[in-house]
């Protein structure tokens, strides 16, 4: 069996717990599960922030800068062989 499949095993037999099912009808709890679940997506956001922030200040280039340059090469070579007949 695998993880995902021992997970939704686990997870029901959570659920049909009627201690959880008493919990989840406690609108604090429910409102703190959705804060925790809102965690992960609010920490990878400010760092994205903060690294383009520090990129910005040092004058580097950021991952996304070099995928626009890239396309922006790519575009310029393909205007490049129309002009000169290819």
């Amino acid at each position: 069996m695998g993880i995902r499949e021992e997970m939704m095993k686990r997870g029901m037999q959570v659920m049909s717990d009627p201690r959880v099912g008493k919990l989840m009808q406690n609108p604090q709890f429910m409102k703190l599960l959705m804060a925790l679940m809102q965690v992960p997506g609010k920490v990878n956001s400010f760092t994205n922030e903060q690294a383009k922030l520090l990129a910005g200040t040092l004058r580097l280039a950021t991952a996304e800068d070099m995928k626009d340059l890239e396309r922006r090469v790519k575009k310029l070579e393909r205007e490049l062989a129309k002009q000169r007949g290819v």
